[in-house]
C-alpha cells in the first residue's frame, strides 16, 4: 500500500475548480514533485495534504487513514514555505527545538534531536545565530530542519527555492537530494521550474487546469511526453504539426505542414489520416554545413533565423520550406569559439526517425 493516496479529489472556489477529480499515490521514502505553470492546481492540493484546505469531495489517505477531516496540527506532515517563516526573535536551535517543546520533549532528547538536525542540514556552528545573520540558503536549510525534526511521516515544500538566486538554488537541490536520502522521509515538492523537477524527483505529477496531464518518471516525462501541453511546458521542444499519411510496421509517414514528409515512430491506435504532432526535442537534431542524406533521417535545407547563446550550449532557430522554425542545440564545446553560425548562413538539418514522439492530444 502506498503511503500517500489521493482520491478523485476536488477542489472549489466558487465557480473556479482548482483541482478537478485528482487521483494518484506516493510511495514512502519517494522525492514526490507536483510540477505545473501558475494556477493549474498543484498549491492547492498542496495545501489540502497539509490540512489548510478542505477538499469538495475525494478522499487523502495516509497509511491508509483518511486524513480530509483532520486538522493541521493532528496530522504526521510538516510544510516548508517559499518565504522560509522562521521566528526571528529565536535563534537557528530555538527555531529547531520549537516543535518538540511544544509537545512536551524532555530538554536532553529535545537536545539530541537538535543536534541531530543540525548536523543533517550543514549548519552545527550556526546553532546561536539569529535568522537575519543567515543567507538565504542557510535559513531555508533551517526551515527545512524544523520540519524534520520530529520526523513526519510526509514533508510537503511549497516552491523552497523560487526566492533564491541561480546558482544558490542548484546547490540546495542537490542539498535536497542528499538529505531526502538521508533521513528517508517521502517528500512532495511543488514547483513550476520544470528543471528542477526533473533535477530532483523520484517521480512528477505534471498538472494543467486542477488535472493531471502526466505522471511519470523524470525520463518519460521529458523523453516521452503524453500530450501537447506536456511536450511544450517540459523544457525546449519543437511540436510541428503534421497528419499521418500511411503506416509501415513499426514505423509511420507523416507529412508535416510546411516540410514535407518524414518518418516517425508508429503509435498504437493512430491510423492514416490522424492529425496530431511531431514533438522533437532541439539536442535530438543535427545541425551543419552539409549533412550526409541518411536513410534513417529525416532532411532539410534552411537558414538560421536567430539564435540563443546559453553558455554550454546554444539554440539555433533554423527557417526551412514556407517560413517554418525549427530549434536546433549544438554545444559549445570547441574552446574559444563561441558560435558556429550567424544569422542568414545557409545549413542543413536532420534528425532519425525514432527521435520524437508523435502527439494526438
Amino acid at each position: 500500500m502506498a503511503l500517500l493516496e489521493i482520491r478523485n479529489v476536488v477542489k472549489q472556489f466558487d465557480d473556479f475548480t482548482a483541482v478537478n477529480d485528482v487521483s494518484l499515490s506516493v510511495e514512502a521514502g519517494e522525492f514526490f514533485t507536483l510540477l505545473g505553470p501558475s494556477g493549474c492546481g498543484k498549491t492547492t492540493l498542496l495545501r489540502m495534504l497539509a490540512g489548510f484546505e478542505q477538499p469538495d469531495a475525494g478522499q487523502i489517505l495516509l497509511d491508509g487513514q483518511d486524513m480530509s477531516r483532520v486538522p493541521p496540527e493532528k496530522r504526521p506532515v510538516h510544510t516548508v514555505f517559499q518565504n522560509y517563516a522562521l521566528f526571528p526573535h529565536m535563534t537557528v536551535r530555538e527555531n529547531i527545538a520549537f516543535p518538540l517543546k511544544m509537545a512536551g520533549w524532555a530538554k536532553d532528547r529535545l537536545d539530541a534531536q537538535v543536534d541531530e538536525l543540525l548536523e543533517d542540514v550543514r549548519l552545527t556552528e550556526f546553532g546561536k545565530r539569529f535568522p537575519h545573520e543567515m543567507s538565504g540558503g542557510q535559513r531555508q536549510r533551517v526551515a527545512i530542519a524544523r520540519a524534520l525534526v520530529d520526523r513526519p511521516r510526509l514533508l510537503l515544500l511549497d516552491e523552497p527555492l523560487s526566492a533564491l538566486d541561480a546558482k544558490l538554488r542548484e546547490e540546495m537541490q542537490l542539498e535536497l537530494i542528499k538529505l531526502q536520502k538521508e533521513v528517508g522521509i517521502t517528500f512532495v515538492y511543488v514547483t513550476h521550474d520544470q528543471g528542477e523537477a526533473l533535477a530532483l524527483s523520484h517521480r512528477i505529477a505534471v498538472m494543467s487546469h486542477g488535472q493531471v496531464e502526466q505522471l511519470d518518471i523524470p525520463e518519460n516525462i521529458y523523453g516521452n511526453p503524453k500530450n501537447r501541453f506536456v511536450a511544450d511546458f517540459i523544457g525546449q521542444c519543437n511540436v510541428l504539426e503534421g497528419t499521418v499519411r500511411a503506416l509501415d510496421g513499426e514505423t509511420m509517414t507523416v507529412d508535416i505542414k510546411g516540410c514535407g514528409e518524414v518518418r516517425a515512430l508508429a503509435v498504437p491506435g493512430v491510423a492514416a489520416g490522424q492529425q496530431g504532432w511531431l514533438a522533437l526535442r532541439p539536442e535530438k537534431i543535427k545541425l551543419d554545413k552539409e549533412l550526409p542524406d541518411l536513410p534513417d533521417e529525416a532532411y532539410f535545407k534552411g537558414r538560421i533565423h536567430d539564435c540563443l547563446y546559453l553558455g554550454d550550449v546554444t539554440i539555433y532557430i533554423v527557417e526551412v520550406a514556407d517560413g517554418v522554425l525549427i530549434e536546433a542545440m549544438l554545444p559549445n564545446n570547441i574552446p574559444g569559439v563561441a558560435k558556429f553560425f550567424d544569422d542568414g548562413d545557409i545549413v542543413e538539418i536532420a534528425w532519425r526517425f525514432d527521435a520524437g514522439s508523435f502527439l494526438t492530444e
